[in-house]
């Protein structure tokens, strides 16, 4: 593989430290959190207390106020061993940079500390049974009465929904006025009329706890709109570059780790009375496999560099999701057959890992949605 020149030294001694932490905290109970469909709570109070929540937060509140190739190491170690059910890239790359981005003082001061610290675990409430990435045909509503909004509606596949203390809720404040009417409420757990479905039960990514949430005449105090109204949607599409570069640097972490189980098990398991690694077929799928990782490994780290200078556009980190994402659930459809029916067996990670990535297709905007952006680009004059 071609050596990576993203990362620092002190960018390496951190991974060294997140990688032991998920050893050890994480790895040896991840199958009890699948059957209970969400991970131990204190799992995000630890994680807190090392820094590995929020770490771009700024010191004045409580974080480390470092670039973006911190949470991209918390990320790629959460990848490479398997631990989807961890909700920390949706807290602290996609949820709680609206916060410290377009929140005002007193939000941030309110609750910018305890979701550094883990006390507060956010989620964003975007889709919708009927509007998934069509997020112009919202229904949800916040109506302003006097000093707060009327919220009403429901919202489905929220990542964190469970433990979510606080949420970004996606709704229109303006339902006349199309993507202009959209804007963005802090809603707190505990407020009335706010209730929380049953945890949905998922083909892959068991141990992530995601929920349909709903919102019947939830008052939400006027202070609690973040940034201002009706640049909801402004603010989301600012915002959607992180996070999809944040599921491509997932995607490419998780392969490689694939990859790695997959020539360890071709080494040792014997079929026709040799290892099955001495076959020219199982030589050139891994080769193919190997020369198309190390084309994602360099473009998707030329991607974070630009994001850490803050010059990744939109449709660049489009294609780094739509390209890494299709790649990796095909490398896991590979690597599956490689491993033959012991593949298809939970016990083994190249199993769970296969049906954990299949989603990685569809959120943060499908990949056909990947496509129109990128194409709409093209295309422009």
């Amino acid at each position: 593989m071609i050596p990576r020149t993203v990362f620092s030294e002190e960018h390496e001694q951190f991974r060294d430290t997140v990688r032991k932490f998920l050893e050890k905290e994480a790895a040896p109970f991840h199958s009890q959190w699948e059957k209970d469909g969400q991970v131990d709570r204190a799992l995000w109070t630890k994680a807190g207390e090392m820094g590995f929540l929020c770490p771009q937060a700024p010191e004045a509140y409580g974080g480390l106020e470092v670039d973006f190739g911190y949470n991209a190491i918390v990320d790629e170690e959460i990848a490479r061993a398997g631990l989807t059910g961890i909700g920390w890239a949706l807290h602290s790359d996609i949820a709680v940079p609206y916060i410290a981005n377009y929140g005002s003082e007193e939000q941030k001061q309110k609750y910018l500390p305890k979701c550094i610290s883990g006390e507060i675990v956010t989620a964003i409430a975007m889709t919708e049974p009927g509007a998934g990435s069509d997020l112009q045909g919202l229904r949800t509503t916040a109506i302003k009465k006097d000093d707060h909004y009327l919220l009403n509606g429901s919202k489905t596949f929220i990542t964190n929904g469970q433990h979510a203390d606080l949420v970004i809720v996606v709704a229109k404040t303006n339902p006349e006025a199309g993507a202009a009417g959209t804007s963005l409420l802090l809603v707190e757990a505990d407020s009335p009329g706010f209730k929380k479905g049953t945890n949905l039960e998922k083909i892959g990514m068991k141990a992530q706890d995601t929920s349909e949430l709903f919102f019947d005449d939830v008052k939400v105090p006027a202070e609690n709109l973040l940034g201002a109204e009706g640049q909801g949607f402004v603010y989301l599409m600012q915002e959607l570059p992180q996070e999809r570069l944040s599921v491509a640097l997932g995607a490419v972490a998780n392969a490689e780790a694939a990859l790695g189980w997959t020539l360890d098990y071709v080494r040792e398991r014997k079929a026709f009375g040799r290892a099955i690694a001495g076959f020219q077929n199982t030589q050139f799928k891994l080769a193919e496999m190997d020369a198309e990782l190390t084309a994602m490994r360099v473009f998707v780290d030329r991607c974070l560099e630009l994001h850490c200078d803050k010059k990744l556009d939109v449709a660049t980190a489009a294609k780094a999701k739509l390209l890494t994402t299709d790649f990796q659930c095909k490398l896991l459809d590979e690597c599956v057959q490689l491993h033959g029916g012991f593949g298809y067996m939970w016990e083994y990670p190249i199993a769970r890992a296969w049906a954990d990535a299949r989603v990685q297709r569809i959120y943060a905007g499908t990949n056909e949605i990947m496509k129109l952006i990128i194409s709409r680009e093209l295309l422009k004059e």
